[in-house]
């Protein structure tokens, strides 16, 4: 038996700019989870009637629930309510207590009321009005040939309020249905590769959606099961660790944790501290660390040696070296991690250096070209080559990541 569906829709033209988007649909498609109420669209219309209702329309044919945010102000392009009126074939009447109260309002605040504020007592025939504790205007619920359409603000605290408030509790029970979702997190490897390995688990959990999501350095696998709260965590547990028995240690998170986060973890488990010497990524790694709150405990500072004087005088990789071997190479970034090393008596260093672009590759060595090492106290040392396509951003974002996942590894060989 299919369970309760639902249709978000974001209304604004504004979100379909660059400047805006959509936040609100995130928050709500967690408490219709939570509901049992599978989310199976999600769109952004502008403030369109004729937009709004052939979207309207297209959602009421495929979900029983259809929420929407947005457009519901004072102004000329707050369409959302006859936009609704008018695809629901009923007629807008202006509730006058309504009009009332909000003077009211204003009155107290010591200010007349705009005239334009009446249009937010303006109701479609037959909707329930849903009191908005927090603002002006109020939400709207609506039933056309069997789906439920509620109308919401687009301000996120009014938003959550009224949803809370007035509909959260008349929600269905799905019949104590619930989603699991857990994210496994792998940094250092091409989204190809990851998917090389976890195509069989993908089929044996055909029914439970299985997603791959990849950014510059990391890729995502979101799992997903849904049934009774005991069925789900146990089916998102056996995928977990399906995937895990694949993937192994490659796995750095699926609590949420951040790569850097995992790193310090370590560091202070092992009663260590860290030191970086940065390249082409020209500190962004030491960004990553030091976005974690306290930090200070296990990470002590980094060395942007960009020019290679930088390299030869601030971390004392001799300039023969560099000269002999290039500034990329593998010689030059053992030489920079046991510099910072030294430089800062931390007890583990590392370093990246290479050719970020879009300038200065060669047919030795291209654009993309990245070296990367890590030394401890203890004498280890490990050094690795890897290539990155892409633009400037995207090389120097992957390097950043793939320098992180090589401390984390050589922390867990170290213990």
């Amino acid at each position: 038996m299919r369970g309760e569906r639902a249709a978000i829709i974001a209304v604004g033209s504004e979100m379909l700019g660059p400047l805006r988007r959509d936040t609100n649909s995130l928050w709500l498609t967690e408490r219709l989870e939570q509901a049992g109420i599978a989310v199976v669209r999600k769109s952004v219309v502008g403030d369109d009637p004729e937009e709004i209702g052939r979207e309207l329309s297209f959602a009421a044919s495929r979900a029983d629930w259809i929420f929407t945010t947005g457009g519901l102000g004072p102004t000329a392009d707050d369409v959302t309510v006859p936009a609704l009126a008018l695809w629901a074939g009923v007629p807008l009447r202006r509730d006058e207590e309504f009009v009332a109260a909000m003077r009211r309002r204003w009155e107290r605040r010591g200010v007349p009321m705009p005239a334009v504020n009446e249009k937010q007592a303006d109701v479609p025939e037959g909707s329930r009005v849903l009191a908005n504790p927090r603002g002006t205007a109020p939400g709207f619920w609506l039933r056309k040939d069997g789906t439920n359409v509620i109308v919401l603000p687009g301000v996120p605290s009014e938003m959550r309020e009224i949803f809370d408030r007035s509909v959260a509790p008349e929600l269905p029970s799905a019949a104590g249905e619930e989603t699991r979702r857990r994210v496994l997190r792998i940094a250092g490897m091409a989204e190809s590769a990851v998917e090389e390995l976890v195509a069989p688990i993908y089929r044996k959990w055909g029914d439970d959606p299985v997603t791959i999501l990849a950014s510059p350095g990391e890729v995502e696998l979101h799992l997903c099961a849904r049934g009774r709260p005991e069925d789900a965590e146990s089916r998102i547990t056996a995928m977990e660790s399906d995937f895990r028995e694949v993937l192994g240690r490659r796995i750095h998170s699926s609590d949420g944790e951040s790569l850097a986060a995992g790193v310090g973890r370590l560091l202070k488990e092992r009663g260590r501290t860290l030191a970086l010497a940065e390249s082409c990524t020209g500190g962004l790694a030491s960004s990553l660390l030091t976005d974690v709150a306290g930090a200070s405990a296990w990470y002590v500072g980094t060395v942007v040696s960009y020019a290679d004087s930088a390299k030869v005088g601030l971390l004392g990789v001799p300039g023969a070296l560099i000269e002999r071997d290039g500034a990329v190479s593998e010689a030059a970034a053992l030489g920079m991690a046991r510099g910072a090393l030294q430089a800062f008596g931390a007890g583990v260093g590392a370093s990246i250096t290479g050719i970020a672009g879009p300038d200065g590759g060669t047919a030795e060595k291209p654009v993309g070209t990245v070296f990367f090492a890590v030394a401890d106290r203890d004498g280890r040392t490990q050094t690795k080559k890897r290539f990155y396509g892409g633009d400037r951003s995207v090389i120097r974002r992957a390097s950043a990541m793939f320098s992180l996942e090589m401390i984390r590894r050589f922390l867990l060989d170290s213990a």
